[in-house]
């Protein structure tokens, strides 16, 4: 566990009470930092069902309400309706100014932005945060109190931010089992585009390639493991994708870009029949692969096939 300062919270209010929101809530109960917890999400079955199974104690009837007395709050909703929901909750941030608020959003450079042009001079408060930790399974039933332990969960704090702030919400992840790094929106943003959201589109764009293809179906009749493997998170939610791919765009493609001129290295030493060259670049590739491991073990490699 990390030396940072455990806090205590006396009301933890959830907006989106799906699998992050949901474990996130779990995960703060278990830990012992919070009292209660309100929660509100758009589907009222949604907040009902979190209600039912013990996820939340209280459901809020409105995003406003969820954050009425709420001392921590966390916003798990899909990233292009952050700026909406800060906007739902913006007359609560004035009043209760010692309330921390943090998201769970993908992309974190939009929500940057978000928060300064909503917020103001009270984006002080809030803290944007992208813990790395997914399941296959959606819906706040799959909610799991161990969901963020040994994960890691990156902090991009706003020029807004004070250190005590900052030093807050890296003890709440601290306390739920993760390793909290801190970025800039921007480095985040690039970074995530190299190693998620590029690879995301290009499972999207390569599975497509092959049922689009005349012989498409037969041809997956045929595939193994490898290919189940490389098109895996092709499977991942495509309002969530679309959004994250739009949000980020400019660096996902600038690494489009990159990933074009390697290609087109491989293509054109194919066209020419060049064995020594083609060996070359695979054996480079093989051996950079086969001495790289992830830092942190994620099934679904930094972002699940649904948030919330």
């Amino acid at each position: 566990m990390s030396r940072l300062t455990r806090p205590q919270f006396q009301q933890l209010g959830v907006i989106g009470c799906g699998l992050v929101g949901g474990s996130f809530a779990l995960a703060a109960k278990r830990a012992g930092l919070v009292k209660r917890v309100m929660g509100y999400s758009k589907s009222p079955s949604t907040t009902e069902a979190a209600k039912r199974l013990g996820v939340i104690d209280v459901a809020a009837e409105s995003a406003l309400l969820a954050v009425s007395g709420s001392d921590l709050v966390l916003v798990a909703v899909p990233v292009s309706a952050t700026e909406a929901t800060l906007r739902a909750i913006r007359h609560l941030v004035q009043i209760q100014p010692n309330t921390l608020f943090m998201d769970v959003g993908s992309t974190k450079a939009d929500v940057a932005i978000a928060a300064q042009k909503v917020l103001g001079d009270l984006a002080g408060q809030f803290v944007p945060t992208h813990p790395i930790a997914g399941k296959e399974l959606a819906g706040v039933q799959n909610a799991d109190a161990q969901l963020f332990q040994g994960r890691q969960v990156v902090l991009t704090p706003l020029p807004e931010n004070d250190a005590a702030t900052v030093q807050k919400a890296a003890g709440v992840w601290a306390a739920l089992g993760c390793k909290v790094l801190r970025m800039t929106p921007e480095n985040h943003d690039a970074a995530y585009a190299a190693v998620s959201h590029f690879p995301h589109l290009l499972a999207f764009a390569y599975f497509q390639s092959v049922m689009r293809q005349p012989s498409g179906r037969e041809f997956m009749e045929l595939a193994g493991t490898g290919f189940r493997d490389f098109t895996r998170i092709a499977g991942g939610d495509p309002n969530i994708w679309r959004d994250i791919l739009l949000a980020n765009r400019d660096e996902v493609l600038h690494q489009s870009q990159r990933f074009r001129s390697v290609l087109d290295r491989f293509e054109h030493w194919l066209k020419e029949g060049d064995r020594d060259a083609i060996e070359t670049l695979l054996r480079q590739v093989s051996e950079s692969r086969n001495k790289w491991s992830p830092a942190f073990f994620d099934a679904e490699d930094g972002e699940p096939s649904s948030h919330f």
